[in-house]
């Protein structure tokens, strides 16, 4: 008689219908490991050989708490912006048919393409006071380039595909016919959006906010040349690691590095529980 740990085990060793299961998993682990354990935890180890008074000392100096304050809020706020357009830009590519349609497709993903320090100086060369955006918007008051406003622009040009590519595979599953029915029984198109629609979309969403906002706390390229880089107002802390660096001050940079580190796992496992109920909420 065979036990039930004996049957799990002997479907986990049963051949598939493609072979190389062991190397294939071996290898993954291994490049996993190489790639990305072994920096990390160098990184952990780095930092933890400060002592606990040196890392606190430099986790709390006022510029470093303001730099994580920017790179943080400003791909927070990015992020949130491109929720909103992102899946307004995949809703007219999915359910409209009009001239041009697949150059704008194509357009999404220049982002993935384009060097980000080609898009930070075309921002910068747009959004400076004698630029065509920063003139015009001037006389309104607004200064977008130097400013955290700046930054929040740059992370929103790098991560509208993430949101776009994300949802609208999702969008393309849904049945005109379910918006015609909800019509029929007689819901407007807000009720059509927020109660028929937006179920269906809610997991894609977050996961297209979590790669935007992943993103915009580690972009470096496009964000330094507009933002200014001037401390407690546009520095981002990216940037303070690389300054810290070229101080030789190799301690600072591994422990601001952490922080980023801890932080960015905080985000992600709170992002990661809100996927899980909006799964298991909606299906």
């Amino acid at each position: 008689m065979i036990t039930a740990p004996a049957k799990a085990g002997w479907r986990f060793r049963q051949p598939s219908v493609i072979p190389g299961f062991g190397l294939t998993l071996g290898f993954s682990l291994a490049y996993l490991t190489l790639i990305i354990l072994i920096p990390l935890s160098g990184l952990v180890w780095r930092s933890a050989s400060l002592g606990w008074t040196d890392f606190w000392a430099i986790a709390t100096d006022r510029r470093t708490v303001k730099a994580l304050e920017i790179s943080f809020g400003t791909a927070f706020i990015a992020a949130s912006i491109n929720v909103v357009f992102g899946t307004i830009v995949a809703w007219v590519l999915v359910r409209y048919r009009f001239p041009g349609r697949r150059v704008i497709d194509a357009m999404v993903d220049l982002p993935f393409a384009l060097p980000t320090a080609v898009a930070g100086i075309a921002l910068t060369t747009l959004y400076s006071p004698k630029g065509w955006m920063g003139a015009l918007l001037a006389p309104l008051g607004i200064k977008v380039a130097y400013t955290p406003l700046g930054i929040v622009i740059a992370l929103v040009f790098i991560g509208l595909p993430f949101v776009v590519r994300t949802v609208q595979p999702i969008i393309e599953e849904i049945d005109k016919e379910v918006e015609e029915a909800a019509a029929t029984l007689g819901a407007n198109r807000f009720q059509t959006i927020f109660l028929v629609l937006f179920p269906g979309l809610a997991p894609a969403v977050v996961t297209g906010f979590a790669l935007a906002f992943a993103r915009g706390v580690g972009e470096y390229g496009s964000v330094i040349f507009i933002a200014g880089n001037l401390p407690y107002i546009s520095e981002i802390a990216p940037l303070l690691i690389v300054i810290r660096l070229e101080e030789y001050d190799y301690a600072a940079a591994t422990a601001i590095a952490t922080i980023m580190l801890a932080l960015s796992f905080a985000m992600l496992l709170v992002i990661n529980l809100i996927q899980s109920w909006t799964r298991k909420r909606y299906g």
